[in-house]
């Protein structure tokens, strides 16, 4: 049976491209099972300084309060690991990713979780998982053109993912959407989707 997990990112819960693009790949991908996790509708909490050090120490050495403190995370963590399919769905704000989504990736990149350390090289725990990146942009010259160095969405997240283990990585880019580019940022995107096995193949 395949999980889908899916992140929505953008504030805007009506008309948001990420969104409805989100909802596209969703039925074409059909999952057995799917976790929705809406940072907007139920935002994740930045870290604290209880949750730097809980996640940085010993877990056999954990108390009461270093468990409370990484509740949500080991909760968060779950869902990632359980997924076969991840969809993330971001907006550019001021050329980089909303707040709401950075959040969540503290809470998920953690060591000894989705990342290990051996005192010289770093490497990703998540295997065999496929990453879907739909990426809105209110202009365009993101993908080709003047603006491409601006781009701080697509880099961050795909070093990321490639960071955790995840490596096999699609872009879906919106682009110019509120420039009058809106049908053929929307043509090109349901093209991708299309081009994409459900199954993994």
């Amino acid at each position: 049976m395949a999980t889908l997990l899916r992140i929505d990112s953008s504030s805007r819960l009506e008309g948001s491209f990420s969104r409805r693009f989100g909802d596209e790949l969703a039925n074409h991908l059909n999952a057995d099972r799917t976790i929705i996790r809406d940072l907007v509708k139920n935002p994740v909490p930045h870290i604290d300084v209880a949750a730097i050090a809980a996640f940085f120490s010993d877990p056999t050495e954990h108390g009461e309060a270093e468990k409370v403190a990484t509740t949500l995370s080991d909760e968060l963590l779950k869902e990632i690991m359980a997924a076969d399919d991840i969809i993330i769905t971001v907006p550019m704000y001021n050329f980089g990713i909303p707040s709401a989504l950075k959040a969540w990736i503290d809470q998920v990149v953690r060591i000894g979780k989705t990342f290990d350390f051996d005192g010289q090289t770093f490497s990703g725990l998540l295997q065999n998982k496929r990453a879907f990146l739909i990426i809105a942009y209110g202009a365009d010259g993101y993908t080709q053109g003047d603006f491409k160095m601006a781009d701080f969405v697509k880099p961050y997240l795909s070093f990321v993912l490639n960071f955790i283990g995840i490596t096999d990585i699609t872009i879906i880019p919106i682009e110019g959407t509120n420039v009058g580019k809106e049908a053929e940022a929307e043509t090109h995107a349901q093209a991708v989707i299309a081009s994409i096995n459900p199954h993994g193949q």
